[in-house]
C-alpha cells in the first residue's frame, strides 16, 4: 500500500490555534442507486476575544457533516451535521477523530445521528499515488499568507465497504470517491467547487474546478478559475498563475460554466441540476461571519475537448458524466431557489 500522499492530509493547524478552520471531506456516489454522498470531518476554532458572535462560542471544536442525495427519491435527501467537543488527531499515521467516528488515508469509520436520521459507515480505499493541487504550485509555498488553500491527497480512488442510512445498507465494490483536504483562516467572498470521478465512454477520467472571488478592501475581486482534466492518459493543468484570468467560471444554484484554455487545449464544459438536487449549508468563518454552499453530489456534466489545430481549435471529445458530477456554490448570501437545509442536529 503506498501512502505517499499521506502528508498531505496532515493538520496544518495546531489544535489550540485560534481563527483557523480545517475540512477533510468524501463525495462519491453508488452505482446501484445513482445515490450520491456528501462525508466531511471540520475542525474549527473561533477568532481569540470576537465579542458579538452570537451561537459560534469560543472553545476549539468538531464537526462532522453528511449529506445523501437521491434523484430517483428526492423526498430521501437530507443533510445533517453535528458539533463535538472531543476531537483528536495523529500524524503517524494520519488519523483525525471527532465524536468517536474517524478519518484515516486510506479509511473512514463511524457515525452520526439526529433530527431523525441514523448514518453508519465503515469505508475504505486504496490511496492515490499522486496528489491534486488545486491551485498553482507557487501558491502552496506561500499558502499562510492566503485565505483558505485546498488539495486533494485521493482525487481518484476505487471505495468499497458499507453505509447505512435510515436502516437502508448500501454496499460498495471498487466505485469512484474523491477525498480532498481544506485549511485556512477565511473562506473566500464567493466560490464554486466541482468535481467528477465517473465519465462515461472515458476510464480514469476526471476533473476539479475552483472558482473564486475574493474582497479586499471592499473591493471585489474578478474570478479567478482553477481547472484540471485527467483524460486519456493524459494530465491537463488549466490550474498555473498564467491561466487563472484565462479561464472563465460563471455559477449560480443549478448551474456552473467553464472555459479553460492552455496553449493546445480548451474545454468547454457545463453542470446542470435541479435546485431541489441540493442542499443548502450554514457554513461560518472562524470570525464569525455567516456563509450558504448549496451543494449536491448528483449533477450531469457535459464537456467539449478541444484542440489547438494551427491558429483555429478542432473539437477533438464531447463527454457526458449523468448524475455523477458534485458541486457546490458559496458565497454570504443564502440561495431561496435552494430550499432544504443541511440542518445542525443534537
Amino acid at each position: 500500500m503506498t501512502r505517499t500522499t499521506e502528508p498531505d492530509n496532515l493538520r496544518r493547524w495546531r489544535p489550540d490555534q485560534p481563527g483557523v478552520y480545517e475540512v477533510w471531506y468524501i463525495t462519491w456516489n453508488h452505482p446501484g442507486t445513482d445515490q450520491g454522498f456528501w462525508l466531511r470531518f471540520i475542525t474549527e476554532a473561533p477568532v481569540a476575544n470576537t465579542p458579538g458572535v452570537p451561537g459560534f462560542g469560543a472553545a476549539p471544536r468538531g464537526e462532522l457533516w453528511f449529506a445523501r442525495f437521491d434523484p430517483k427519491r428526492p423526498d430521501k435527501t437530507f443533510g445533517i451535521h453535528k458539533r463535538f467537543a472531543d476531537v483528536a488527531s495523529s500524524d503517524a499515521p494520519f488519523r483525525i477523530e471527532i465524536g468517536g467516528s474517524r478519518l484515516g488515508h486510506d479509511h473512514s469509520v463511524g457515525q452520526v445521528s439526529g433530527g431523525g436520521h441514523d448514518i453508519r459507515w465503515d469505508l475504505r480505499w486504496e490511496p492515490s499515488p499522486h496528489t491534486l493541487r488545486f491551485y498553482p504550485d507557487a501558491l502552496y509555498r506561500a499558502e499562510k499568507a492566503l485565505p483558505t488553500m485546498a488539495l486533494s491527497p485521493n482525487p481518484r480512488v476505487p471505495l468499497s465497504g458499507t453505509l447505512v442510512v435510515d436502516g437502508e445498507t448500501l454496499s460498495f465494490d471498487r466505485a469512484m470517491a474523491g477525498q480532498s483536504h481544506v485549511w485556512g483562516k477565511k473562506h473566500g467572498y464567493m466560490w464554486t467547487w466541482a468535481h467528477c470521478a465517473e465519465i462515461e465512454g472515458a476510464p480514469g477520467a476526471m476533473f476539479e474546478l475552483i472558482g473564486a472571488r475574493l474582497k479586499r478592501g471592499g473591493v471585489l475581486l474578478p474570478t479567478v478559475t482553477a481547472f484540471s482534466l485527467d483524460l486519456d492518459g493524459e494530465q491537463h493543468r488549466f490550474n498555473q498563475l498564467r491561466h487563472l484570468l484565462i479561464n472563465s467560471c460563471t455559477w449560480r444554484a443549478g448551474r456552473v460554466d467553464i472555459t479553460a484554455i492552455s496553449s493546445t487545449t480548451k474545454v468547454e464544459a457545463e453542470l446542470t441540476c435541479s435546485p431541489d438536487d441540493m442542499v443548502n449549508a450554514p457554513y461560518v468563518d472562524p470570525d464569525g461571519t455567516d456563509l450558504w454552499c448549496a451543494n449536491t453530489e448528483i449533477a450531469t456534466a457535459r464537456l467539449v475537448v478541444y484542440k489547438r489545430s494551427g491558429l483555429r481549435w478542432r473539437e477533438h471529445r464531447r463527454l457526458e458524466a449523468p448524475r455523477r458530477a458534485h458541486f457546490e456554490v458559496g458565497g454570504r448570501e443564502r440561495d431561496p431557489s435552494v430550499t432544504r437545509p443541511h440542518a445542525t442536529v443534537t
